[in-house]
């Protein structure tokens, strides 16, 4: 009998990663614990279920995401294809029919030949034999354990707390200094000072605030070493200024005066598009970060590419752990794919099924493991979760600033879809060179 290929979990990576190599004619068992064992979150016994909101954003080529959903229908996404058969209107975004949506996938792959599926919670990982683990950010406790116990437990975390990104393009520096505390490290944070005023606006503002509630199963997740900003700034007006916004230890090089509160901006990737507030994870709702953040000088027409949040989620340590392959470095046979290798996203936990599928599949016939290009939307995913030089590690979703800057001079305005074409035409090539 053709040995066969594991894939733990069915959501809508290990779905991905089923019919990927299913389709190429190898045979898979994919476990799913439900309906015998449920997470907290979620409901149905179907597979590929739609935990949070029913949209896979945009699908606007002037969005990242529309670049990766167009590069995941080129390479013949499950996911994708029934997405888009199951849509409803939500103007540019892509949005489904949650329950109409995961029945589909579930049909699909219980009817695709070489597919077994098994409904029960596996607590070790096979020994032997080429394995795709695919458990999300929910993944059982058990489960959990083991995967501690391959990886580390230094090497997988339980909750995200996480801060907002923003472009670099979209920082006024003229209202901003670099420098480090006490000098020290050179110049590696970019600093905005707020005076007395700017500062005791922006703690009101923070805490008034509509934030969203924890859920009871996150509750526990939090310490108090990283408490929300909202959270800190309750105990008292002053309590950030001796805390994340605290000014001890800089002088604002403009005016030779140390000010009254100071919010660090930290360079997030090596090409230096993407800026990280430093300490400002949050439960604010997105459009109360935007109004409150931007109240911080330099900040007032920030872009913002990741939304502060502080929430459940099991990831692995990846730069640590994985190869580009996402296959382990000490266990080539075992492949990890989707949210739990610090991607964010239900598109973005799609494409590292995609190629986690498509190099299990590879390693079981004798080929070579692949890559697309970072110039990609795939690549650039996977080149910030194998390459991140921020440590801790925290997870990412698509955006412009994952991609390598275009090497010509372009139009602001261009941009974009500059880097949609090259982001294309890379893949096209990438596909015929590899034979994908």
């Amino acid at each position: 009998m053709e040995p066969i290929i594991h894939v733990i979990g069915g959501g809508l990576a290990g779905c991905e990663a089923t019919w990927q190599i299913a389709k190429r004619g190898q045979r898979v068992v994919l476990y799913e614990m439900k309906p015998k064992s449920f997470s907290s979150a979620h409901r149905s016994p179907l597979l590929a279920e739609l935990v949070c909101s029913n949209s896979l954003k945009s699908e606007s080529p002037q969005n990242a995401s529309g670049v990766l959903k167009e590069e995941l229908s080129r390479l013949d996404s499950l996911i994708l294809k029934v997405a888009k058969e199951t849509r409803v209107p939500a103007g540019e975004s892509l949005a489904v029919d949650r329950e109409v949506f995961s029945k589909e996938v579930t049909e699909v792959l219980e009817g695709l030949k070489g597919v077994e599926i098994i409904r029960e919670e596996v607590q070790a990982i096979p020994k032997e034999g080429i394995t795709i683990v695919a458990t999300g950010p929910l993944t059982s406790e058990a489960f959990s354990i083991e995967i501690q116990r391959l990886t580390g437990a230094k090497h997988l975390f339980f909750y995200d707390a996480i801060s907002p990104i923003v472009t670099s393009e979209s920082i006024d520096f003229s209202k901003t200094f670099k420098a480090s505390r006490y000098g020290r490290g050179g110049d590696d944070y970019l600093n905005c000072p707020l005076s007395q005023d700017e500062y005791y606006r922006f703690v009101e503002a923070l805490r008034q605030a509509e934030r969203i509630p924890l859920k009871d199963f996150e509750k526990r997740y939090l310490f108090e070493g990283c408490l929300p900003l909202e959270e800190l700034a309750d105990r008292g007006k002053d309590t950030l200024a001796f805390g994340p916004l605290k000014p001890v230890g800089l002088i604002d090089l403009r005016t030779g005066i140390r000010p009254f509160a100071v919010v660090q901006l930290r360079q997030e990737n090596e090409f230096g598009t993407l800026f990280n507030l430093v300490g400002f994870q949050t439960r604010l709702k997105q459009s109360e970060q935007a109004r409150v953040f931007r109240m911080i000088p330099g900040l007032e027409k920030a872009t913002f590419v990741r939304w502060g949040s502080v929430h459940r989620n099991t990831f692995l340590d990846s730069p640590r752990i994985l190869k580009p392959s996402l296959q382990m470095k000490d266990r080539p046979d075992l492949f990890f794919a989707g949210q739990i290798t610090g991607v964010e996203g239900y598109v973005e936990s799609t494409s590292m099924g995609l190629l986690a599928g498509l190099n299990a599949f590879r390693q079981k016939r004798g080929k070579s493991n692949v890559v697309p290009p970072p110039t990609t939307a795939i690549g650039a995913l996977v080149k910030h979760i194998i390459g991140s030089p921020i440590t801790p590690f925290q997870p990412m979703n698509i955006n412009f600033g994952l991609f390598p800057p275009l090497s010509s001079k372009v139009k602001s305005r261009e941009k974009k879809l500059r880097i949609r074409e090259r982001a294309l035409r890379d893949l096209e090539e990438w596909i015929a060179r590899e034979g994908i």
